[in-house]
C-alpha cells in the first residue's frame, strides 16, 4: 500500500508541479487513514435508520466519528509528515479547534491547519533547540507544543474553521445550483483531469465528503459520494488500452484492471492518460455520463466508498439503489471505452518501450509531488 502514498517531496518547478505537490501532500494525509473511513462508512452503511441493520445505539457513534475522529487523525498525520511525532500531536490540537468553531465535518480545515501548526513548531524548535539550557530540554519542549497548540486551536476556532465553513457553504451552494439546473455532471469537466494531477483525495474528502455528509444526514445517501470515486470511467479507459491500445501495453491492461476495479486503487490508471494526453476526454465523458445516471435513478450512498473499488461501492450503497448505481457505473465504463478506444485507433503513433518507462516515471514523480 505505501506505494500509492505520495509523499509530496521533490524539487520540480512550475504551476504544474506545484499543484502536483499539493496533491500529493493532500493525499498522504488521507491514504494512511483509509481503514478509518472504512469502519466508519460500514457503521453508517449497516446501523443508520436507513441501513441495512438499523440499530439506534452502533449509529450513535457515526456523527462523532465523522466530525472528530477523522478530522483529527487526518490533521495528526498531515503534522507527522511535516514534523514528526512533535508535529503530529500539534496538529491534532490544532484540529480540535476547527472542529469546534463549526458543525460540519472539518477535512479540509484538518488539511490546512496540522501542517501549518507542525511548519510553525519546526521553526520554533530550531530556534529553541540551541539555546535550550541541558536539563531543560523536556520542560521547554513540552511548554513550546503547549503554547503553540493552544494558540494553533484558537487560531483554528477563530480563523481557519470559520473560513472553511464560508468555503463549503460556496462551494455547497454552486454545487446545489448545478443540481437545481441538472448541470451536475458538468462536474466531471473538473473533477476527471484533477485525479491526474493527484488532486483526487483533496477534492473527494475535502470538499465532496462534508457536502455528501449533509446531505446524507437528511436524505439518508448523497450523490456527492459518486462524483470522484466511481470506478467505472478508469475501467473502460483500461479496456479500451487493453484492446486497442499500444502493443507494448496491452499486456499490462488486464493487471492494472484488477487492481483499479476490484482494489479501488485508481492512480493505477494515470501512466496511461500521461502516455496519451487526450484520451482524458474519455474518463470526462464517462464520468458526465455516470453522474448523469445516478441523478436520473435518483441513487446515491450512505458514505465515502473508500478506496474507490466495486466492492466498497456495494458495502456502502444503501437498500434498493443497487440497480441505479452499477447501472452507472455500467454506462460510465461504457462511455470511457468508446471514447478512448476511438482516439486510439485514430492516433497514429505507436508507443515504445522508451515511452512507457518515461510515462511510468512522470507518474512516479507526480505521485511524489515532483
Amino acid at each position: 500500500m505505501s506505494e500509492f502514498i505520495p509523499s509530496g517531496g521533490g524539487g520540480q518547478t512550475g504551476f504544474r508541479a506545484g499543484i502536483q505537490k499539493v496533491g500529493g501532500n493532500l493525499a498522504g494525509m488521507v491514504i494512511p487513514n483509509i481503514g478509518a473511513f472504512i469502519a466508519w462508512g460500514l457503521l453508517t452503511a449497516l446501523f443508520i435508520p436507513t441501513g441495512w441493520l438499523p440499530n439506534e445505539d452502533f449509529s450513535s457513534m457515526v456523527g462523532p466519528m465523522i466530525l472528530n475522529l477523522l478530522p483529527i487523525l487526518i490533521g495528526y498525520t498531515g503534522g507527522r509528515i511535516v514534523h514528526g511525532q512533535r508535529g503530529a500531536v500539534i496538529g491534532s490540537i490544532a484540529t480540535v479547534g476547527v472542529i469546534v468553531g463549526t458543525d460540519i465535518p472539518m477535512f479540509l480545515g484538518a488539511m490546512i491547519i496540522g501542517p501549518l501548526m507542525a511548519w510553525i513548531l519546526k521553526y520554533i524548535d530550531k530556534v529553541l533547540d540551541p539555546i535550550t539550557p541541558p536539563g531543560f530540554e523536556m520542560l521547554i519542549g513540552n511548554f513550546s507544543l503547549g503554547i503553540a497548540g493552544m494558540l494553533g486551536a484558537m487560531l483554528g476556532y477563530l480563523g481557519i474553521g470559520p473560513i472553511v465553513s464560508g468555503i463549503t457553504t460556496f462551494l455547497g451552494n454552486g454545487v446545489g445550483w448545478l443540481v437545481d439546473n441538472s448541470l451536475l455532471p458538468l462536474a466531471s469537466l473538473l473533477i476527471e483531469p484533477a485525479k491526474i494531477l493527484f488532486m483526487n483525495n483533496a477534492i473527494n474528502f475535502g470538499v465532496l465528503a462534508p457536502l455528501g455528509v449533509v446531505d446524507a444526514e437528511a436524505t439518508g445517501q448523497s450523490i456527492m459520494f459518486m462524483l470522484e470515486t466511481n470506478p467505472g470511467p478508469g475501467l473502460g479507459l483500461l479496456v479500451a488500452f487493453w484492446l486497442a491500445g499500444p502493443k507494448l501495453l496491452r499486456g499490462s491492461a488486464p493487471g492494472a484492471i484488477i487492481i483499479q476495479f476490484l482494489g479501488g486503487i485508481h492512480e493505477i490508471y494515470f501512466p496511461y492518460v500521461l502516455l496519451k494526453p487526450q484520451v482524458v476526454l474519455g474518463v470526462i465523458a464517462g464520468g458526465m455520463v455516470g453522474v448523469t445516471t445516478f441523478m436520473v435513478t435518483g441513487v446515491g450512498l450512505v458514505s465515502t466508498p473508500s478506496p474507490g473499488s466495486i466492492f466498497a461501492y456495494i458495502a456502502v450503497t444503501p437498500a434498493g439503489n443497487h440497480l441505479g448505481v452499477l447501472l452507472g457505473i455500467v454506462l460510465s465504463a461504457a462511455t470511457s471505452f468508446v471514447v478512448t478506444w476511438f482516439i486510439l485507433k485514430i492516433s497514429k503513433v505507436d508507443a515504445t518501450e522508451g515511452d512507457l518507462a518515461v510515462a511510468k516515471d512522470r507518474s512516479k514523480e507526480m505521485k511524489a509531488g515532483n
